[in-house]
């Protein structure tokens, strides 16, 4: 029969992720449903049975008849419920009587067996009919607490994120239909919010802990949902929480690493600076004492200390402020069409000629980046290479495709791999010895300024020795 199709409804399984299918409270609406389902079926199916039946009647006792009444009475009643069971058992007795029992069309009957058979099927009927909505009310309560289990367990087992707070939430929304959903500050400040903006005319207002309130619009709530809904509270004001820690962890580290750069900067300052400072002081003192006559060459040398010594702090304070926009996000950046040879002509103006060999076509296509960021990347790859270099630096370029690779390939003793990381991060040097001059800054800019341009920097080991630092960026088209 297809008249009890429907009476799997209330005992839906999860979906395949486990997330029950529909909602999970038992609302007005649902139990509504169920009992027109179930007087539905009693106008349809019994009608339908006993037309089926009446053309066998002759062939069929009593008895067999009763018990397929019976049979529907049961999927009637776990279906729709008490009150429709008991309707059909009633209506099944009086189609008994008046179709199945002599004389016929009339609700008289003959047999004394007979009126025992209805009266004993209508006690059982009815005491099924109580039995099974008893039994169907305790496994739709027990789907009802697996499926509150599921729910609590996925809220409270998802790792902490910055979207555990909405994602509670939205666990909220979905589970009880609701239309939004919020986590309330006594102020009136919404924390963290699921669907639309509220309207202002909550169906629910739930504490979820001091100062705070769950708050939802859509349909209401009975007492059984109330109780997981309040659990749920409590699981957004802990998600709530956990984000308040993450963000003062976050800031924390943050400090921390602002205070190492500073302590960094210090020391920076208290050796790199003051180092071409006091060249430059003693040369001069130098200069300006009286008692002393100075050849042209002593003072020629003099004053080259002077000027090498002002040209390395011009470049310690470039790079620190260079450093300060990276970290500021105030790095300012023109990408536009660059012939190549003439950017890398320019950061090799003012080197020793035999520090640097330079083999840079002059076809390669235009490539996409910052003049002046291009240019400084470049300087600063040949000054950490020449200062470890045991042979001149050499600079090379390819295309190759859509990108255009420059490689600044030194001899010097190389970097271990596992340190690669490590050489771009701002006051390092290598080897952490501050003999080897500067600050520990050129590669960290060299990286910032090339990633703020769209290209990428990547070292790799130089062949038979050495680190060769490789620039790739994009071919204007």
């Amino acid at each position: 029969m297809t008249c009890h199709s429907d009476f799997v409804e209330q005992n839906r399984r999860p979906d395949a992720a486990g997330r029950p299918l529909g909602r999970i409270q038992s609302s007005r609406h649902g139990r509504l449903t169920r009992l027109w389902t179930g007087l539905g079926l009693v106008v349809g199916c019994l009608p339908a049975l006993t037309i089926v039946l009446v053309p066998v009647r002759d062939s069929l006792a009593l008895e067999s008849i009763l018990l397929l009444y019976l049979l529907l009475v049961v999927l009637i009643a776990v279906t729709g419920g008490i009150l429709p069971g008991v309707v059909a058992a009633l209506g099944s007795v009086l189609l008994a009587n008046f179709f199945f029992t002599t004389p016929y069309h009339t609700f008289a009957v003959e047999q004394r067996d007979s009126i025992i058979a209805l009266v004993v099927f209508v006690i059982v009927a009815v005491t099924v009919s109580v039995t099974v909505d008893l039994a169907t009310s305790r496994r739709i309560a027990a789907a009802r607490s697996r499926s509150e289990a599921e729910v609590l367990s996925r809220v409270t087992s998802e790792p902490v994120t910055g979207d555990s707070l909405v994602t509670v939430l939205e666990e909220v929304r979905e589970t009880f239909g609701m239309d939004s959903v919020a986590l309330v500050e006594q102020s009136g400040k919404v924390v963290a919010l699921a669907g639309p903006q509220l309207r202002g005319s909550p169906a629910i207002s739930i504490p979820a802990r001091e100062g705070l309130q769950l708050v939802a619009e859509g349909p209401e709530l009975f007492a059984e949902d109330r109780k997981l809904l309040t659990r749920l509270a409590g699981a957004a004001a802990r998600a709530w929480e956990d984000r308040q820690l993450a963000d003062q962890a976050a800031q924390a580290r943050q400090l921390a690493e602002v205070d190492r750069l500073r302590a960094a900067l210090l020391a920076a300052v208290g050796h790199d600076l003051r180092t071409p400072l006091s060249g430059i002081k003693a040369a001069v003192s130098s200069l300006r004492q009286s008692d002393i006559a100075w050849s042209p060459e002593e003072q020629g040398e003099l004053l080259e200390t002077i000027e090498e010594s002002a040209d390395r702090l011009d470049d310690l304070i470039a790079n620190l402020l260079a450093m300060s926009r990276l970290q500021a996000g105030a790095l300012s950046v023109d990408v536009r069409p660059l012939v190549l040879d003439e950017v890398v002509g320019k950061a090799l103006a003012g080197m020793p000629h035999d520090a640097v060999v330079a083999a840079v076509p002059d076809d390669l296509p235009l490539v996409l980046a910052d003049a002046g960021l291009l240019e400084r990347v470049i300087a600063n790859l040949l000054d950490n290479g020449r200062r470890y270099s045991t042979t001149a630096v050499r600079v090379d370029a390819a295309s190759d495709g859509d990108v255009v690779r420059v490689m600044v390939v030194d001899t010097g003793p190389g970097v271990p791999a596992e340190d690669f990381d490590r050489m771009f991060t701002p006051f390092q040097r290598l080897g952490d010895n501050p003999a080897d001059g500067g600050v520990g800054l050129g590669l960290a800019i060299a990286r910032g300024f090339t990633e703020a341009m769209g290209g990428l920097l990547t070292p790799a080991p130089t062949p038979g020795g050495g680190l060769t630092m490789t620039v790739t960026l994009p071919v204007a088209t």
